[in-house]
């Protein structure tokens, strides 16, 4: 059905900046925009349903391209042991860190992770969000990254909410392969990716490059098998030391590097080069109360795209509100208010290889969209914690 939605003004995030259209309207056919601009120059023609959007702000859906939604257990108890001075190494020591949340993860139930992370995930949606990206790795084995990669895809068949799935095995090293990282990164490339691959339960493929998890040639033999797979990949790189993983993800076309901190300025130039998106996680860096910024100048410079997510996970960056994340965005790492929305729309579409169909208001595109009511589109970075007052449309239809 055709449907017209008037009475506003639009920040369309067309070319990655506001793109703004004062009194617009826009025309949704089925799941599509037909048809955005004026309304003054609003094709004339029947209407069955028309919507008056009271001088709100409409903007894409947000985009959430960095998420860790699927887990077991509660690390707030960690954090708690942290802010009295307990060290992670010691945390880590006695059995917490990661390691716990996999053992959680391995006792809980597919049923049980459903239900924690559509509560979680619904958090995420009434901000706004139309779409999201959730890794695995929380499992580390087989039948664990599995159940989780089914979880992902269940959240996405049951909630209104478009779910991209990426397969993370190659997180941490398992407690079964302890000291044996090169066995483990076999065990993914020919057991595990192969197998996760044929059951249709990846979209893309990422690893954590770091000296406290896997090398660089360690993932390189993980983009290769993703490459042979006919699998995009993405990196955690360069969030604690520089190891030049942004690099190596530009070498293989990666969708995106994540975080960021330490990475080089030749970094930045071989991300732009091959359009590798730069996704920026300013949760995580205020949770670890991290004190190395991102070069902003550096990928500013050499035209990179930036995109912002919540990195929503148990142990970095218990994040349920990627609007909270545009905020932390410009006041932490530095970002505009229009760089910001941007990052968590049409440079978040790229960061998921969806920017031909999602991430901005364009004709042709999905018509996920969000109605604010505010008096610019900067309030959406501006304003602190609560609920603005707001119209969620996924697919052209209107969701609670």
């Amino acid at each position: 059905m055709k449907t017209l939605w008037q009475n506003c003004h639009a920040a369309t995030m067309a070319q990655g900046v506001y793109s703004i259209i004062e009194d617009a309207a826009m025309v949704t056919q089925g799941e599509h925009i037909q048809w955005i601009g004026p309304r003054a120059q609003l094709p004339t023609g029947d209407y069955p349903a028309v919507h008056d959007l009271k001088g709100a702000w409409i903007t894409p859906g947000l985009i959430d391209c960095h998420t860790h939604t699927v887990f077991g257990g509660n690390r707030s108890g960690e954090f708690e042991q942290r802010l009295q001075g307990v060290s992670y190494a010691d945390i880590a020591a006695a059995g917490g860190g990661i390691a716990s949340t996999v053992r959680a993860t391995r006792a809980a139930s597919e049923d049980e992770l459903f239900a924690s992370a559509a509560r979680r995930l619904k958090s995420l949606m009434h901000d706004g969000v139309t779409t999201v990206e959730i890794k695995s790795g929380y499992g580390l084995d087989l039948v664990n990254e599995r159940k989780m990669l089914r979880v992902i895809r269940r959240l996405g068949a049951e909630l209104p909410v478009s779910v991209r799935s990426t397969c993370l095995a190659a997180h941490a090293l398992p407690p079964e392969y302890t000291e044996r990282a090169d066995d483990y990164i076999e065990h993914i490339c020919t057991e595990m990716l192969p197998a996760l691959a044929a059951e249709g339960l990846v979209d893309a493929v990422d690893a954590f490059c770091e000296y406290l998890a896997f090398s660089p040639a360690q993932v390189e033999r993980v983009f290769v098998t993703a490459q042979r797979l006919g699998l995009p990949v993405k990196l955690h790189a360069e969030q604690l030391s520089s190891l030049h993983g942004s690099s190596l993800a530009a070498r293989y076309q990666a969708l995106s590097a994540d975080h960021l901190e330490f990475m080089t300025e030749d970094d930045a130039r071989a991300m732009a080069e091959a359009g590798t998106v730069a996704v920026l996680l300013p949760g995580a860096f205020y949770f670890l109360r991290e004190t190395q910024l991102p070069p902003m100048d550096a990928l500013r410079k050499h035209g990179v795209k930036i995109a912002v997510a919540s990195d929503l996970n148990p142990g970095t960056s218990p994040a349920l509100s990627l609007r909270l994340m545009l905020n932390m965005a410009c006041t932490c790492l530095r970002l505009t208010p229009e760089e910001a929305l941007a990052g968590a729309t049409i440079h978040a579409a790229q960061a998921l290889g969806m920017a031909q169909t999602h991430g901005s208001l364009e004709a042709g595109k999905v018509a996920d969209f969000v109605a604010w009511q505010i008096d610019r589109p900067a309030d959406l970075a501006y304003w602190l914690g609560g609920e603005l007052e707001k119209r969620v449309v996924r697919h052209g239809v209107e969701i609670d």
